[in-house]
């Protein structure tokens, strides 16, 4: 083999290598998107019992649980869920049809930020609400996670209706059709 031969060969072997290591760490999940993914099963919140209470700040404005007269209809999610990222289409038409009789709010409940690699920021919170223009209000990233803490069931996202009376009626994780929370919310707003 002649220098330049061997020169191009040295090349084009270095590239590969690159290239390679670059498509491992793009393509591999992180270890923190691997931890997120994993969440709480055994969170306070359960069906019957009195809704752990909480206040936060949120896109429409301050939300305490305790100063509400509405039922509520509570997510819990994260902005690199791709469940989350499709449920808020259900949840926009929901708050369509139910917003003057029931409070609504999506609270942030990971630490993994929406590229699945890096911390949660409030930066990410708003992105979400931006990319998939949610109407309904989400609240501020509390890096501490401490209403997701309260209501995280499974997975996400986590799916809560609170009656009137600051009751738990119903709970569930993933995505939920449209027709099975619309009739939650029919049985809260009677």
């Amino acid at each position: 083999m002649n220098q330049r031969t061997l020169g191009v060969l040295s090349i084009v072997i270095i590239a590969v290598l690159v290239i390679g290591g670059v498509l491992y760490v793009k393509l591999r999940p992180s270890t923190q998107l691997q931890n997120a993914s994993v969440a709480p099963i055994n969170a306070t919140a359960a069906i019957g019992q009195k809704a752990p209470e909480f206040q936060t700040p949120t896109t429409a404005g301050p939300f305490d649980l305790a100063a509400t007269q509405k039922p509520v209809f509570l997510e819990v999610f994260a902005t690199w869920c791709p469940h989350c990222q499709r449920e808020t289409m259900v949840i926009d038409r929901l708050y369509q049809k139910y917003r003057d009789r029931v409070d609504f709010i999506a609270v942030p409940g990971s630490d993994t930020g929406m590229d699945g690699t890096s911390p949660e920021s409030q930066f990410d919170v708003l992105n979400f609400q931006q990319r998939f223009r949610t109407q309904y209000p989400i609240a501020a990233y509390d890096p501490n996670l401490t209403i997701a803490k309260q209501y995280l069931k499974g997975g996400f996202p986590t799916l809560a209706v609170i009656d009137k009376n600051k009751t738990i009626t119903y709970l569930n994780s993933g995505e939920v059709p449209y027709g099975e929370l619309d009739a939650e919310l029919a049985k809260v707003t009677r």
